[in-house]
């Protein structure tokens, strides 16, 4: 246990002095002069009197106690700087429409690609990784960090219909990159994964590319599922939910094109388990020496002194009050 303002525990000696001064200073001498002296037997002090000597201790205590609670006890959980394997990566998935297709049973394209990325996060303790999600527009979903339960719990939440329909493949490429900018890793990682043709031109995947080259960024590109005819859901208002074959394209020349040009390399994956190798593969290329400083936090108990305290000052109020009144 330490404290966060440890030069308040002073006060308690000075404290205890000063009580046991005022508490000699307030015995007066007197003498009693009775020819009886066996009257005044011992045993006349009842256990209220003892009790109501008691009570000047007992609100020592609690004062004791309040500069302790002031003082800030806590116990820390100590940071320490962990050194091993590991990269700052970001990973941009594309949440279009398209992503519902179903040639990834029992999943869509989009449950199959987060089960497969919870599995790579849990596989890489010691990195610190980000995600971005796009479709029409794109927008960072959990900044980069290493407390992983807490990514998980944002790629849980990921869905298709956050952002308005459309493949921005451009923007999706360029605001993970911009994620990695003020990074320090030796290494530094996008994983761009879709299954479509860039069709809004806010930004072009060209421009995106040279602002991941001038930073130093490497691009792995996964193509999600075939080019054609596809099962796709529909939902119609009379017969409910149905499947029907729906034409899909993806872009590969531009996936292509991304990863050469950045140093990384461009995979396709048709269905679950060749998702999960391309992701061993990408986590088998994908290793550096890094360093991190893990935060520190604390354990306040301030409370566990603070209150006793108080519920004891209380007692003493009330106690004076009634039972040991002391009239004139």
């Amino acid at each position: 246990m330490e404290f966060a303002r440890p030069f308040l525990l002073l006060l308690i000696p000075l404290g205890v002095v000063l009580f046991l001064w005022r508490q000699r200073a307030g015995r007066e001498p007197g003498a009693l002069r009775h020819s009886h002296l066996r009257l005044l037997s011992s045993e006349t002090s009842s256990a209220l009197v003892k009790f109501a000597n008691l009570m000047p201790w007992l609100i020592l205590l609690a004062l004791v106690m309040l500069l302790v609670a002031l003082a800030g006890p806590r116990i820390p959980h100590r940071s320490e700087e962990v050194e091993g394997h590991g990269i700052d990566i970001v990973l941009s998935l594309d949440i279009s429409g398209s992503m519902r297709s179903l040639d990834f049973e029992p999943e869509d394209r989009l449950g199959a690609a987060k089960n497969v990325i919870r599995k790579f996060i849990e596989g890489r303790p010691h990195d610190r990784i980000g995600l971005v999600v796009f479709a029409q527009k794109a927008f960072t979903q959990c900044p980069l960090t290493l407390d992983h339960p807490v990514l998980s719990g944002f790629l849980d939440e990921v869905q298709i219909g956050l952002i308005e329909d459309g493949t921005a493949i451009g923007l999706g490429l360029a605001t993970a990159v911009a994620r990695l900018r003020h990074s320090d890793s030796p290494s530094r990682t996008v994983i761009l994964l879709t299954d479509g043709v860039n069709n809004v031109p806010t930004l072009e995947p060209e421009t995106a590319v040279e602002l991941a080259r001038s930073l130093g960024v490497r691009v792995y590109t996964v193509a999600i599922g075939r080019q054609g005819l596809v099962p796709f859901p529909v939902d119609d208002p009379i017969f409910g939910r149905r499947t029907r074959q729906m034409e899909t394209k993806i872009d590969l020349e531009l996936l292509l094109k991304i990863a050469d040009s950045t140093g990384g390399q461009m995979f396709q994956a048709t269905d679950p388990d060749a998702l999960d190798k391309i992701f061993k593969t990408i986590d088998e290329l994908e290793t550096a020496r890094y360093k991190t400083t893990v935060s520190t936090w604390y354990r306040q108990l301030m409370p566990w002194f603070a209150l006793p305290a108080l519920l004891i000052l209380l007692l003493e109020g009330i106690l004076t009050a009634t039972w040991l009144r002391r009239l004139p």
